[in-house]
């Protein structure tokens, strides 16, 4: 099989294991048939941005051109720190975007991947954004009107756990199981004077503690995990071929290195089986 095409970040699924697809422009190519045979990607040195189509020397932000990254919602600062959303400040890049993606439920979430993290995401992202980060095991914690009071409650649970994932422990292989249920509980203790506060803030119904929630096992399709992972750059090895090893958050792990795909969202590349 060869296939050439502008790529953008996997698309994942819940099963067991995890069933991943990896878009190039129409096509979806089943990725975990892949596992265990020799793959070759290679950089055709275009890229073009995944908003716009405009052909561009550098990618923003994961796959935009300059011009997007600077007018997009989608690019602004808020997007990686939700609790400087300014929507409600009136300077909003897009309204009708906001409205959209900002101003309705989001979740606080614990997930296992590299260890214990918190993070946030809407409804709609569940559990695909779990599944992104790679995590073993996930649990929603928090339900809360918008995205600047989780950007809010998240920032209450920084000074106790982490918010981002080792990304090269994760890919050296499952984490140690862990009691999220147990975990949760005893954030909810540790932070109860700081959600007091931004109850009292935003109102009582702002956030609502999510405490009936059932923790998510994920598997992953990996045949065999890296002892050390080597990070392949498509802009300084155009080419990458060798044996796929597995598949998990955004990586493809070869036996000579790992590869994000989300990071090179919009590159043009020769996929061949």
């Amino acid at each position: 099989m060869k296939i050439t095409g502008h790529i953008r970040k996997m698309q994942a699924e819940l099963a067991d294991p995890a069933q991943y697809q990896i878009p190039v422009d129409d096509e979806r190519v089943p990725a975990n048939e892949l596992i265990g045979r020799k793959l070759t990607l290679t950089y055709q040195g275009e890229i073009h941005c995944i908003a716009c189509g405009r052909k561009t020397k550098k990618s923003f932000q994961q796959g935009y051109c300059y011009p997007c990254f600077q007018s997009l919602p989608e690019c602004d600062s808020c997007v990686i720190k939700p609790e400087l959303c300014h929507y409600h400040e009136g300077t909003c890049r897009d309204a009708a975007w906001g409205e959209k993606h900002c101003l309705n439920d989001h979740y606080v979430y614990l997930a296992n991947s590299s260890g214990i993290k918190v993070g946030i995401t809407r409804a709609a992202n569940i559990p695909s954004r779990w599944l992104d980060q790679g995590a073993a095991q996930a649990l929603a914690i928090y339900k809360v009107k918008d995205r600047l009071t989780s950007g809010r409650v998240e920032v209450a649970f920084k000074d106790h756990v982490a918010d981002k994932t080792a990304w090269q422990r994760m890919l050296k292989g499952e984490p140690e199981p862990r009691d999220l249920v147990a975990v949760r509980d005893e954030l909810f203790a540790k932070t109860s004077s700081a959600m007091t506060a931004i109850r009292k803030e935003l109102g009582d119904d702002a956030v609502t503690a999510l405490k009936d929630e059932k923790p998510v096992t994920i598997k992953y399709p990996v045949s065999v995990y890296p002892e050390k992972v080597k990070s392949i750059n498509l802009e300084k090895t155009p080419e990458i071929s060798g044996k796929l090893l597995g598949i998990k958050g955004q990586y493809l792990i070869f036996d000579c290195g790992v590869i994000n795909i989300r990071k090179y969202a919009g590159y043009l590349l020769t996929l061949t089986v």
